[in-house]
């Protein structure tokens, strides 16, 4: 097949979308359905003089906030240019410091919940709380001034990625999120596997809580024990064998959790139900379900040796430690994460110089998450790479929701559009999470076109933007074209705006946009 040329590209989608945009104009939509949300007053104020990018060509300042952030917003390349590059990136890499009210305005609704303890998750009805989680995770890439905090957790989600679709893992994936992901994205690397491998989430995702050795014949399970070796350190290349699967797994034998449907939760309900028949009526009852535990009696208390060093017999759950300190250190596990995280940042194929220099500083560092992303924004492959990714289904509607100042409530109609691109948030059913290479994207460029028309003609409920407004705060359209492509439209670009019938939407879905 002739490969299509850019103009083509151009030409073609401007007919389309010229056709279209009659269609949708004639259109009711759902809009009514949100208009109790509209009002919140979430779209960012733009205040003073904005200016748009001024280059044919993505320049650093552009280039920066489109790889460390889900998108800019109209006015940040004004900021950015003010304060200069090393300070963003020094802000982003403080997220603590930043002042994030827009957010949690925006996330309000869902405070009390999400303040439960895990226990208390499991009183919700089985599929409550997955939807919300997705909701809240695009809302927070969409409104977040802690941009690069939120790229990193989206990172890492999908590096120690668990389905909430398994057994107790719908009710224990929030927690996962907020005790693994977001405690430790910007983290130490250590800290964050050993939080990964005692999560309840985890350990009921890839059966940690059925491995157990009670009886001399007892075999170890080696589910979670693969994966850990293979998708979340070593990698599938990075040394490890059959022999060293079987070790580790009989190092982590004996953890395991109280479920909803495991003898332990039942004994807790009975004592709940004696206790307050003898107490007083201000009386809590115990919820200790999703509440991890060592069994000593199911551990295999033996000598192991794991990728050559010799862990003794007798050291109990501190068996744990010793693996975690072994696969997190090794030589493997720093090429691998650095090959990860070049992936995102730089390119689908990173140079082989990138990927040593930030494997290099991961080493240093003692997995320093900071210091390693630090090494990474400053290599020259990350400096020279400006245009070079496709965006993610998430990454495209999220950068499409933030450069056109939408309000959004995040919910059903957003979301469909995610699912029809295949990657709403946590919703991927296999270990190794969502890929990073544009190749597994290129089926989605329909409704990418979809969505772009949708959404520059307010038909996507619960969502809204005002486009002659943001046009006029910009300065016309030329600003208006600079600033969602990052760069000044060129003479084809500004020619198809102009012709298409509806040049936002022609935008959004342009080659120009959908990369970055």
């Amino acid at each position: 097949m002739k490969p299509v040329s850019r103009r083509e590209f151009l030409l073609t989608g401007a007919a389309a979308f010229a056709f279209s945009a009659v269609i949708f104009r004639s259109a009711q939509g759902w809009l009514a359905d949100g208009q109790q949300y509209l009002g919140m007053g979430l779209a960012e104020p733009l205040n003073g003089k904005i200016t748009p990018p001024p280059n044919d060509e993505i320049d650093p300042i552009a280039h920066t906030l489109n790889r460390l952030t889900f998108g800019p917003t109209p006015g940040e390349y004004s900021r950015v240019a003010k304060m200069g590059v090393a300070a963003y990136i020094d802000e982003q890499l403080a997220p603590e410091s930043i002042e994030n009210g827009r957010c949690n305005r925006a996330l309000a609704r869902f405070c009390d919940l999400w303040g439960e303890p895990l226990g208390e998750h499991y009183e919700e009805d089985d599929d409550a709380l997955s939807p919300i989680l997705r909701r809240v995770t695009t809302l927070r890439a969409i409104y977040s001034k802690q941009q690069l905090f939120e790229v990193m957790c989206e990172f890492w989600s999908d590096h120690f990625n668990i389905d909430p679709g398994k057994g107790d893992c719908r009710w224990s994936k929030p927690s996962d999120d907020h005790n693994v992901v977001r405690k430790h994205a910007l983290g130490n690397f250590r800290d964050m596997l050993r939080a990964s491998a005692l999560s309840p989430a985890m350990l009921w995702y890839l059966d940690g809580h059925a491995n157990e050795k009670r009886k001399p014949e007892d075999k170890a399970n080696e589910n979670y024990a693969r994966e850990l070796m293979e998708l979340h350190t070593l990698g599938i290349h990075g040394g490890y064998s059959q022999q060293d699967v079987m070790e580790v797994a009989r190092c982590l034998t004996g953890w395991t959790l109280r479920s909803k449907k495991k003898t332990g939760a039942i004994k807790s309900e009975l004592f709940n139900l004696k206790k307050a028949l003898s107490q007083p009526a201000n009386w809590k009852p115990l919820n200790d379900r999703g509440e991890v535990y060592f069994q000593p009696q199911a551990h295999d208390g033996g000598a192991k040796t794991v990728l050559g060093q010799a862990i003794p017999a007798g050291l109990g759950e501190g068996d744990i430690e010793r693996v975690i300190d072994i696969v997190a250190t090794h030589p493997s596990t720093a090429r691998f994460l650095a090959t990860k995280l070049c992936k995102r940042f730089i390119a689908d194929e990173p140079a082989e110089s990138a990927v040593a220099a930030v494997a290099k500083k991961f080493t240093e560092s003692k997995g320093d998450i900071k210091a390693t992303l630090r090494t990474l924004f400053a290599t020259p492959e990350f400096l020279s790479s400006a245009g070079g990714k496709m965006k993610r289904p998430f990454h495209y509607i999220v950068s499409a929701l933030r450069v056109t100042n939408a309000q959004t409530d995040g919910d059903k109609p957003v979301l469909q559009f995610l699912e029809k691109m295949g990657q709403a948030p946590f919703r991927y059913p296999t270990p190794d999470g969502y890929p990073l290479e544009a190749t597994a994207w290129h089926a989605t460029l329909l409704w990418r076109w979809k969505f772009a028309l949708a959404l520059s003609n307010n038909q996507i409920g619960g969502t809204s933007i005002e486009r002659a407004k943001l046009q006029r705060q910009l300065g016309g359209d030329t600003a208006l074209m600079a600033t969602v492509l990052n760069r000044r439209a060129s003479a084809e670009e500004g020619d198809a705006f102009l012709k298409s019938g509806d040049g936002l939407a022609l935008l959004l879905a342009s080659p120009g946009f959908q990369r970055c």
